[in-house]
């Protein structure tokens, strides 16, 4: 297994495999209300049996080359998760994703995580567009988006039924070049 470093702080960027569920769901109990305002991750990681599920379902899509999965360690402890919900190397996009417990939250835990996986796809991958969806209510993950240095592209207008509701969400996204050229200033 490989652990790359997210900073001076010990926190760590790992691959979040099937042997995790117990702590993925020990992670997602500590701060299932908080990751649950605007994604529906708690819904879907409910108990042991559906955290392995969760889990099992990105080994596959890896194994696929169709999305990936990592979680964010800090002191040893899951505390958050960066993805690829998407990946297709053929036409060159990605679609990635976080969530994050609020004890993890506002320490830049999820741009540096996101900023290690979307340099790989670019750079390693030959991805050429990455895209990020957001409710227009989570405003800590547009900022992600805006410290990624992705664009806004627009707004798909109650695309998103969620508990019940529905929410808009907004579309950002950075293409390889622009990716190179903010790494290079």
């Amino acid at each position: 297994m490989f652990a790359i470093s997210l900073g001076d702080d010990g926190a760590e960027l790992r691959p979040l495999e099937p042997f995790h569920a117990e702590e993925l769901l020990a992670h997602m109990d500590r701060g299932r209300e908080f990751i649950g305002q605007h994604i529906g991750l708690p819904d879907v990681v409910a108990d042991l049996e559906s955290a392995r599920a969760y889990l099992r379902s990105y080994a596959e899509k890896a194994a696929s080359d169709t999305g990936r999965l990592y979680g964010i360690w800090d002191g040893g402890t899951l505390v958050g998760g960066v993805l690829f919900r998407t990946f297709d190397v053929a036409n060159g996009t990605a679609e990635a994703g976080c969530w994050l417990e609020p004890s993890a939250a506002g320490k830049g835990l999820i741009t540096r995580a996101c900023r290690t996986i979307i340099d790989w796809a670019i750079e390693e991958r030959g991805i050429h567009r990455v895209e990020w969806y957001a409710s227009t209510k989570n405003g800590a993950s547009v900022a992600v988006a805006r410290r990624l240095g992705m664009t806004k592209e627009g707004v798909l207008r109650e695309n998103y039924l969620y508990r019940g509701s529905r929410a808009d969400t907004e579309i950002w996204a950075v293409l390889a070049p622009e990716w190179r050229a903010a790494k290079a200033s």
